[in-house]
């Protein structure tokens, strides 16, 4: 069965997935690779502040949050 391709930010809380790629080659696009968000990395969801935006997540160790307009430059393959 082929993975779900989906964006970042229509993950749920307590769901990850596997980064397929970052889309753009702007700077924004830039500075989420240089904070780790590579492809073939498992990243998961932890939470969402009350209004829904930031969202916070984990991966390569760390904790990050980012805004939905920057979680939906990534593609993500869900883990099932």
């Amino acid at each position: 069965m082929l993975p779900s391709r989906m964006t970042l930010s229509e993950l749920q809380i307590g769901e990850t997935g596997v980064i397929a790629d970052v889309v753009g080659s702007d700077n924004v696009a830039a500075r989420l690779l240089e904070m780790g968000l590579l492809p073939g990395e498992t990243i998961e969801v932890i939470g969402r502040a009350p209004m829904g935006d930031p969202t916070e997540y984990s991966v390569v160790g760390y904790r990050i949050s980012l805004r939905k307009v920057e979680s939906a430059r990534v593609q993500v393959d869900k883990a099932s």
